[in-house]
């Protein structure tokens, strides 16, 4: 039996367990296992590996995607260009390989937006806004950044004005407020401003709805969840482990 897996705190929330199970029922998968692996901390990663000898590989979500760089043996290039990583695997040789999904999967809700996008807002500073940040600049797509803190480079939600976000009709939410222990809550942004011109996205799939999106729906903007990102990604961690 190979075991594969999710890392990270909290996990009650996540659909990867079912759609990895649904997903290899359909394609005729046979002697595959995914489970939840809720970590306290990062510490106990080493020990995870110890613990399940059969594991293969791990997705890797909040708060974990930039801390579990420094337990892997191996880094790839996007993984690296990134600064986190959503996916780990064992290798043949028994090292722990980082890489990265989670860009591929943002294209994937980029490509289902239908307004030009000249500029984003991407709110948030952790592992999922860098993966956001490396595809938008793939695509060319200039953005500002939104931290709680002020840092260089970056704007404060402060700084976040009606100008701003008339400059930029995309505004990803790349935070966890909205999910889990965060459930009802919503960046705070104005968003009176927002109109039918704006796109928001959501990398939050579990409400299908969160308030950032419901809020922008309520002010006619086009709205998307992170759902197909969820699958898009977890299709890309798939090739990788597959082999395994």
């Amino acid at each position: 039996m190979r075991q594969f897996g999710l890392i990270g705190n909290p996990l009650s929330h996540s659909l990867s367990p079912a759609y990895f199970s649904e997903k290899w029922k359909r394609e005729g998968v046979e002697g595959c296992r995914y489970s939840l692996f809720p970590l306290a901390s990062i510490a106990e990663f080493p020990l995870l590996w110890v613990q399940h000898p059969e594991l293969k590989g791990l997705n890797v979500t909040s708060p974990y995607k930039q801390e579990v760089l420094a337990c892997c043996d191996r880094i790839r290039e996007d993984a690296a260009a990134i600064g986190a990583t959503n996916v780990v695997f064992k290798d043949r040789d028994g090292r722990i390989t980082a890489c990265n999904t989670d860009h591929l999967g943002f294209l994937r809700l980029l490509e289902n937006c239908s307004l030009p996008i000249p500029q984003a807002l991407v709110l948030g500073s952790g592992g999922a806004a860098k993966a956001v940040a490396y595809c938008l600049k793939q695509k060319g797509i200039p953005f500002l950044n939104v931290s709680r803190k002020a840092r260089y480079g970056s704007l404060t939600y402060a700084e976040i004005s009606a100008k701003v976000l008339q400059e930029c009709p995309l505004v990803v939410n790349a935070t966890p407020l909205g999910m889990g222990k965060w459930s009802g809550q919503c960046p705070d942004i104005p968003y009176e401003a927002l109109s039918p011109k704006h796109i928001l996205i959501d990398l939050i799939y579990s409400p299908e709805e969160s308030l950032f999106l419901r809020k922008g729906r309520e002010k006619g903007c086009e709205t998307h969840n992170g759902l197909p990102m969820l699958h898009a990604q977890a299709d890309a961690s798939w090739e990788i482990w597959r082999s395994l």
